[in-house]
């Protein structure tokens, strides 16, 4: 797949090596799906396939033969030097429950992070033939296209996204049905792609709680390279150790009103 690459021999040679990555990501996830999985539950009860365990498996593999110094932390198979300079984020399938039930907008997600700043995001889509790749200071493309978040300021102008309300506890409800209520509208569903379509100019904004650092890690990046802003709920950088509540908007005026109708929510 073609990459506009931004200037800068770092920023090209990981660019392309998480192309890789996810190309053959797809290979393994995509002859998959819609076809019959035995899904289990872990711990925590959501579900994982051998789909899951597989790819990150391969993905773990591939970067350890390139770049054997670096820490890699996953979904399926936890961490291997997170304190080192570069680490890796990964996430097989993020949106395992769209995947096992056929809805297509599950993805994978891969994240570089160099002395704990999520330097480089990737979110593929694959059934859908999508991809979005983006470099903190540089910018993001969607299949190799330059791509920009809209202009959106007013939170009574904005539509929000979040996957579903079942993520938010009580008081992440409350803070969350505050926001819908100054907000033009919202809806429900996408997990990774609502974030792409915000870095490409069609979703406004996206409120969440309850993720991990390998749901959130590849989309910083990608939606501030492409002049979005993403954080905590209280406006803190993600990184390896933030919390699960994660807020992104077009704008930096719409990042702040979704963070004061937010504010009164303790982190979780």
């Amino acid at each position: 797949m073609a990459v506009l690459t931004p200037p800068g021999i770092e920023a090209t040679t990981f660019m392309r090596f998480a192309e890789d990555l996810a190309d053959r990501a797809r290979k393994l996830s995509l002859p998959a799906f819609r076809h019959h999985l035995e899904v289990q539950l872990k711990p925590d009860e959501s579900p994982v396939t051998r789909v899951d365990r597989d790819v990150e498996s391969m993905l773990r593999r591939t970067i350890n033969a390139a770049w054997p110094e670096h820490g890699i932390v996953g979904e399926e198979h936890g961490g291997k030097h997170a304190d080192a300079p570069y680490v890796w984020s990964l996430d097989p399938i993020d949106g395992t429950r769209s995947f096992i039930t056929g809805w297509p907008l599950w993805g994978t997600l891969i994240a570089l992070l160099r002395e704990g700043q999520p330097m480089l995001g990737l979110i593929d889509i694959p059934v859908l033939g999508e991809r979005w790749l983006g470099w903190r200071g540089e910018g993001t493309w969607a299949n190799g296209n330059p791509c920009r978040s809209n202009g959106c300021q007013r939170l009574r102008d904005a539509t929000i996204y979040t996957t579903s309300p079942d993520i938010f506890c009580e008081n992440e409800s409350d803070a969350f049905e505050r926001v819908c209520a100054a907000a033009a509208g919202r809806r429900f569903g996408g997990d990774c792609y609502s974030y792409a379509m915000l870095a490409s100019g069609h979703v406004d904004a996206v409120v969440e709680a309850d993720l991990k650092p390998y749901d959130f890690l590849a989309l910083a990046p990608v939606v501030e390279a492409a002049g979005g802003v993403i954080s905590d709920w209280q406006g803190g950088a993600l990184g390896l150790h933030s919390g699960g509540q994660v807020v992104a908007a077009a704008t930096p005026g719409l990042h702040r009103q979704l963070l004061e109708k937010l504010a009164e929510c303790p982190q979780r």
